[in-house]
């Protein structure tokens, strides 16, 4: 199969591809459901080593620069108590955490969560973590522009490997709140 973005020399549906995702993953999507296809979601394998977005946009794809989306995991405080949620914006931008993430959440102050914690409470490695497959308690807020985007690369839970998915299937997983501005 031909990648929908991007030069990749291994592209398979990822219900194809469980074995070689972590578990919160290939839980998702054994029970993906929604307006797009399971078979939409696309794993592609990748080289750990060249993860840097300039080298990766070179060996990969220039086009892919712009269609590269990260998700980070956020810690919103609020009296003695913290709150996790994760962000989705392109790659381009950065999330607008003191503004719009702590607005959104509510919280006295907001941060990004550790890498302990982001691994640790995911159970994806750091640097591939996906909004596929994160705890479905968690608010999961996506950049407007993610969802605009005909076909988004994005982590696969682990360092290697990727995800192409659909840019409007973000607005349909689990605690999902499509926001305008979230990245800057």
């Amino acid at each position: 199969m031909r990648a929908p973005i991007g030069n990749f020399d291994d592209a398979r549906p990822a219900p194809h591809c469980l074995d070689v995702l972590t578990p919160p993953v290939a839980d998702a999507v054994r029970a993906w459901h929604g307006d797009v296809a399971a078979e939409q979601l696309i794993y592609v394998d990748t080289d750990p080593d060249i993860a840097d977005t300039a080298v990766f946009g070179e060996h990969y794809g220039r086009e892919l620069l712009e269609t590269s989306a990260n998700c980070v995991v956020v810690a919103g405080k609020r009296g003695g108590g913290t709150s996790l949620a994760a962000c989705v914006v392109l790659s381009s931008t950065r999330v607008d955490v003191n503004g719009v993430v702590r607005k959104q959440l509510g919280a006295r102050k907001a941060s990004f969560a550790s890498m302990d914690t982001a691994t640790g409470e995911t159970g994806m490695e750091y640097g591939g973590i996906t909004p596929i497959g994160l705890p479905a308690d968690w608010p999961l807020l996506v950049d407007s522009a993610v969802v605009d985007t005909e076909w988004v690369l994005i982590g696969s839970g682990r360092r290697r490997g990727k995800l192409i998915v659909p840019g409007k299937a973000f607005a349909g997983l689990p605690g999902a709140v499509v926001i305008e501005g979230l990245g800057i």
